[in-house]
């Protein structure tokens, strides 16, 4: 007698454990239907509208704007070169090696460009000196 009720109470289980199973599976299609975009697509979409608004932001700045604006465009590179190296940082090469290292070059060039188009820009505004004339 003690047999049987426990091989009932296991077949009980055994037949819970099946509609638990479903109700799971189930569950997880009704999740994949509703998850959502793929993070990658996301990414990308996000990446595409900086681009383009960058462009239009960029190409409609009076020239007056072009030093603050290429000091800010410095700032910025700063962060992307930090980002860069922390990319970098993990031991082993790979994707994340390359693409760190392709954004410290590229922001390094930046930086540098914007430097000397700063300086050349401030250059403009100051007092020239008269040379003295030449004695003959």
């Amino acid at each position: 007698m003690f047999d049987t009720s426990v091989n009932q109470k296991a077949q009980a289980l055994v037949q819970q454990a099946n509609e638990l199973a479903l109700d799971v599976d189930t569950m997880q299609a009704q999740l994949a239907q509703h998850a959502g975009v793929d993070p990658f697509i996301f990414g990308l979409t996000v990446f595409v509208l900086a681009c383009f608004v960058g462009y239009f932001v960029v190409w409609r700045v009076t020239p007056a704007l072009h030093t603050p604006l290429m000091s800010v465009t410095n700032a910025i590179s700063g962060i992307i070169i930090l980002g860069a190296i922390i990319a970098l940082g993990p031991e082993g090469y790979g994707l994340s090696h390359l693409a760190g290292f392709i954004a410290v070059t590229i922001a390094s060039v930046n930086i540098f460009g914007g430097f000397v188009v700063t300086q050349r820009m401030l250059s403009m505004f100051k007092k020239k000196t008269p040379t003295p004339a030449k004695e003959k």
